[in-house]
């Protein structure tokens, strides 16, 4: 078992660079901060790639799939067979992130990571099963350090695969029947929330099932009072495969220099962890929108994060964040392409 690389620091920013694109945004021909969060986010970037003008030409999508022991508590709408058959609509291109990947010319790729029911001749998926899924967490700790391990390491690789091909932003997805309940149980023990305004209806419980959750997740959260004291021993017990795997991804990149754009709640609650376990992690991450799941919004202010899109989705798979991808590539063309007072011979400001 191997964790000592969670907390390896993470790439500096480039200062000059950042400098040099303020400097060329407030030469373009328009009013100061005129197009909003446009700037700075063309900005971050710059400092991200070391560059003047940044590029999001080549993207990576990694979604992870993983199953969850809790579903035996009845805290799903879906069966849990719904994650190897959604592994299979991700490889077959039927799934909402496939689509938008091949819009976006993204690179794709899906993991699974251990599901119940199993399929390792389904063509297009990286089959890196752990276990199939994690233990019940009302029980017992959800997996094993050494589980837990393989997981983080699995979001490592994923990062690594994209630096190696040459892609300039990672944005990972979730897979999972009851993993809003993880997700939820971890948001509760990170920042000391109580359950109930955390836990949602995930894939649609009506508010009976939703306060059935509730109660799931506080008989999870008393049992493992005592060994919630510490980031990684919290996604050890409380967490799942593929929020590991996303946890460890995001660590990853921050290590390697490409910036993560983090998806809805799930991916979020991820984001937390890896924040919670290195710091340097934060400056690495773009938050894409605001997700309809009410917990959301809490993750995203224990995050001191301002999301991009506001649009009530709750898909999860990284859908969010790759419709948020076309924002961050406007504003880098809009950096790079507008004209600036002088090459347009344009009359500046008065004073």
């Amino acid at each position: 078992m191997q964790l000592d690389w969670l907390t390896e620091p993470a790439a500096p920013l480039n200062e000059p660079s950042r400098l040099t694109a303020e400097m060329r945004q407030g030469q373009l021909t328009k009013p100061p901060g005129s197009l909003g969060k446009l700037e700075s986010i063309a900005i971050r970037l710059a400092a991200m790639q070391g560059v003047t003008c940044p590029t999001l030409d080549h993207a990576h999508i990694a979604v992870f799939a993983a199953d969850h022991g809790v579903v035996d508590e009845d805290v799903s709408a879906f069966p849990q067979s719904v994650t190897l058959e959604m592994v299979r609509n991700f490889a077959c291109g039927g799934a909402a992130i496939s689509v938008l990947a091949q819009q976006l010319n993204a690179t794709f790729e899906i993991i699974n990571l251990g599901t119940v029911e199993d399929d390792e001749s389904l063509q297009g998926v990286h089959h890196q099963r752990i276990a199939p899924g994690t233990a019940n967490f009302t029980q017992q700790p959800a997996m094993t350090l050494e589980e837990l391990s393989q997981a983080l390491d699995a979001g490592r690789q994923s990062a690594t695969r994209a630096v190696d091909t040459g892609s300039q932003i990672f944005i990972g997805g979730e897979m999972g029947i009851g993993n809003t309940t993880s997700a939820s149980a971890l948001a509760c023990a990170l920042t000391d929330m109580p359950a109930d305004q955390l836990a949602g209806p995930g894939t649609g419980l009506n508010q009976s099932g939703v306060n059935h959750k509730v109660e799931v997740i506080q008989r999870a959260l008393n049992l493992h009072q005592a060994h919630l004291d510490d980031s990684t021993k919290i996604l050890c017990r409380l967490g799942g495969f593929e929020i590991a795997a996303l946890t460890g991804s995001y660590i990853a990149c921050a290590q390697k220099g490409v910036p993560a754009l983090v998806d809805g709640f799930i991916s979020s609650v991820a984001a937390l962890v890896a924040v919670s376990i290195n710091k340097e992690v934060k400056e690495w991450l773009l938050f894409a929108h605001k997700s309809a799941e009410p917990g959301h919004v809490r993750v995203l202010e224990a995050l001191e994060a301002q999301p991009l899109l506001d649009v009530g989705m709750r898909l999860g798979e990284g859908s969010g964040a790759a419709t948020a991808l076309p924002l961050l590539r406007l504003a880098c063309a809009l950096h790079n392409g507008m004209a600036t007072f002088a090459e347009a011979s344009v009359s500046e400001k008065n004073g």
